[in-house]
């Protein structure tokens, strides 16, 4: 049985976002690895903080815990153009990156609106 988070589609980029990370810092240089760390850690922290909380019983916890998943998106940039000006990454795969990160916030940020509007 699938958890209803699964179905979230800002879920399956969130993965996808860690994922893509996960497969460019694999080739970060040795002297790079507080880099990729902390890269992989800020990406998957988005996708593990929907999955959070989708699974929490309050409108207020669902909200901290996407507004927490929003914040990591937000981590995600310098770090990702840190890469980028260290030529640890390409210009191409940092703009890739970086458009799934801005569609990413904004789909949390509807998420969060959305349980703004409803009333339980």
């Amino acid at each position: 049985m699938a958890f209803a988070f699964e179905k979230l589609i800002v879920y399956q980029k969130a993965v996808d976002f860690a994922d893509a990370c996960c497969a460019r810092t694999e080739q970060f240089p040795r002297g790079y690895a507080f880099l990729a760390s902390q890269l992989n850690r800020a990406a998957v922290s988005v996708a593990a903080n929907i999955a959070e909380g989708n699974g929490r019983f309050t409108k207020a916890d669902r909200k901290n815990f996407f507004g927490i998943a929003r914040g990591s998106v937000q981590e995600c940039v310098p770090l990702l153009e840190l890469a980028r000006r260290r030529q640890l990454i390409a210009d191409d795969v940092h703009s890739q990156l970086k458009a799934s990160l801005e569609e990413i916030a904004r789909m949390l940020s509807g998420l969060i609106n959305g349980l703004e509007d409803r009333e339980t």
